[in-house]
């Protein structure tokens, strides 16, 4: 499925409205995937998913019986297993290739699930977390950012040191720092050309970037 995209609603909140989130998946349209109570989201944006794994227990009953008799493929689990319904369903999409999964959710609501959503990127560098303020998304040690001029960016840190970082294009760039994890100088800094670059050798880089 290299090229496709996919978006995947989890269980957090939905931080945006619905003509935002409309918008994009009509721009940049995909298959979509849900955990367990994301499915409360596909509703609000009038998405119907085509599969939704989990333990159902936050789908209720009216809602089940139309989805059985739906086309929705549903994967049910167990509550008492090893992982999340988000980690099982992302390792399924991952494997599917998909060039980019959109994650709707993932953020907000549980501290303990957000943070290890977050994480997640650390195995599936290809997810990006949408919210209608800012997008979340793991930094290529070659990156081209185009078209964003006048943006805010931030870039955190997730190994413990991320080396030669070099910023070009940006308000305040860098040339081949070392920078460690408890480091906050790549905070807030803003997009000032149309195709700007990112560089590193080696270490894991996480982009906030601000969508206005």
């Amino acid at each position: 499925m290299a090229g496709k995209t996919a978006y995947v609603f989890l269980n957090g909140e939905l931080e945006g409205n619905r003509d935002f989130f409309q918008e994009h998946m009509r721009k940049k349209p995909g298959d979509i995937y849900c955990a367990d109570g994301g499915y409360r989201h596909c509703q609000i944006l009038e998405r119907e998913p085509m599969e939704i794994w989990g333990d159902m227990d936050s789908v209720d009953s009216a809602q089940l019986e139309k989805l059985r008799k739906s086309e929705t493929v549903l994967k049910k689990f167990s509550r008492d297993k090893d992982f999340t319904d988000g980690e099982l369903l992302l390792e399924y999409t991952f494997a599917q290739g998909y060039e980019k999964i959109y994650i709707i959710g993932g953020l907000g609501g549980d501290r303990a699930h957000e943070l290890t959503n977050l994480n997640l990127i650390l195995k599936y560098p290809n997810l990006i977390f949408l919210t209608e303020k800012e997008i979340i998304f793991s930094v290529k040690k070659q990156c081209i950012i185009r078209n964003k001029k006048g943006r805010g960016i931030s870039f955190i840190p997730m190994s413990e040191r991320v080396e030669n970082l070099t910023l070009e294009g940006f308000r305040y760039p860098l040339v081949g720092y070392n920078l460690n994890r408890w480091e906050s100088i790549c905070m807030s800094n803003i997009i000032d050309t149309e195709s700007s670059r990112v560089t590193f050798d080696r270490g894991v880089l996480l982009g906030i970037l601000k969508n206005r």
